[in-house]
């Protein structure tokens, strides 16, 4: 088998890869009969010497290879007729701006694992890059609320040379006596708890949260059975909730006037309930400032999220009167969104190092030596022209 490593072609540039020059080498050595291509490129956080020092190839017309890896969605026009891609392809929540990469996909009989598919035989994903996601999304949610206070300015962390020089600058986070809620329990969530521990901020209870006032910042962590109910009025039960979402309807109303600034890392389902709507942001208890919203889901739970931003340019305001984009920091009673879609790229080097080891350890030898636990087949989305049949939902979205 030979697999080719992808120059990532999505703009702007993410300079992550799925496997470091070491991490390739390392693979080389446990599979003799494996050959690994490097498409050269001028944006990847290791440069193509670091990768031929290693003894990898490295050239611009890869094409020969079995298996292509990448990171970000692979542009339409690179996609290789009758050959196999791994790679985040963001469609199966029917994403808009990628039908087109679906469809062709079909026309192609390209077989098509995605990687946030991946997962063991009790449903739990075996790769991602969900830590630095929250890593990076919790360091840019503070530097953001100072931003729009003035209080204290961080450096922008694509220009941190690793995690541990961001987590000396978030040191300089001084913050009143504000109030911080964070959605989620997974991976995301666990990077997000780690910039908060860096920071001793204190935890709270979902009743101190709700009901006392404290003379320094605070925050509280909700999983989803804290903000959705059943509507039947039944006991809350989460893997009720992730098969039967409209079932359920939501109950964020009670945080909101309590939180200033929102961390949002929850996986949310286009069929669950929203976190709020465009009407609750609009009442007079609605005292959100700041939403961080790491999930980045366009139009999804929550309505401020309209665009994706850029590391280089993390922030704007949405009027909630008008439910209108604004510069950022244009208005106090706007709310300042930062909505970056690939935060773990503002650490490259540090994010692509852990998701390689756990590609390396959990995922390759299931396409090297067979894929005996079905790992391969349930992360295929595509194969021969044809949806697989868990995906046949996707049919009427390609055609779009």
């Amino acid at each position: 088998m030979k697999i080719g490593i992808l120059r990532e072609g999505k703009q702007p540039a993410d300079k992550r890869v799925p496997l470091s020059p070491r991490q390739c080498k390392t693979l080389l050595n446990m599979y003799p009969k494996l050959s690994i291509e490097v498409q050269s490129s001028v944006e990847r956080c290791f440069s193509d010497e670091e990768y031929i020092d290693n003894g990898i190839t490295v050239k611009a017309d890869i094409s020969s290879c079995d298996l292509f890896l990448g990171v970000k969605e692979v542009l339409v026009d690179d996609l290789l007729p009758e050959k196999s891609y791994m790679f985040f392809s963001h469609t199966i929540k029917k994403q808009p701006q990628n039908s087109l990469l679906l469809k062709t996909v079909l026309d192609r009989n390209i077989r098509l694992i995605d990687i946030e598919l991946l997962q063991d035989s009790n449903g739990a994903r075996l790769i991602g890059f969900g830590r630095y996601a929250g890593l990076v999304g919790a360091y840019n949610a503070f530097a953001t609320y100072g931003l729009r206070h003035q209080l204290y300015q961080l450096k922008p962390v694509e220009q941190c040379e690793d995690k541990l020089e961001m987590l000396r600058e978030v040191k300089k986070v001084k913050l009143p006596n504000v109030k911080l809620l964070l959605t989620g329990t997974g991976r995301v969530a666990n990077g997000v708890l780690e910039v908060l521990e860096e920071l001793a901020i204190r935890r709270l209870s979902i009743n101190d949260y709700l009901n006392n006032t404290y003379d320094e910042p605070c925050y509280v962590q909700l999983s989803s059975g804290d903000y959705n109910v059943n509507k039947k009025g039944l006991k809350f039960d989460i893997q009720h909730f992730f098969k039967n979402p409209t079932e359920y309807k939501g109950s964020f109303k009670r945080f909101y006037p309590m939180t200033n600034l929102l961390i949002s890392a929850a996986y949310w389902d286009p069929n669950a309930p929203v976190l709020f709507s465009l009407n609750d942001m609009q009442q007079a208890d609605f005292n959100i400032e700041v939403v961080a919203d790491i999930t980045c889901d366009i139009n999804g739970s929550i309505p401020s999220t309209i665009r994706a931003t850029k590391l280089d340019d993390m922030n704007y305001d949405y009027n909630p009167t008008t439910g209108m984009e604004e510069p950022a920091f244009s208005n106090k009673k706007n709310i300042t969104v930062m909505a970056v879609d690939n935060l773990p790229s503002g650490l490259p080097k540090d994010a692509s190092r852990e998701f390689g080891n756990h590609l390396n350890n959990r995922v390759l030898d299931f396409i090297i030596k067979g894929d005996r636990e079905r790992v391969i087949e349930r992360a295929t989305i595509a194969e021969g022209g044809q949806l697989k049949e868990r995906f046949k939902y996707l049919q009427d979205y390609a055609n779009s």
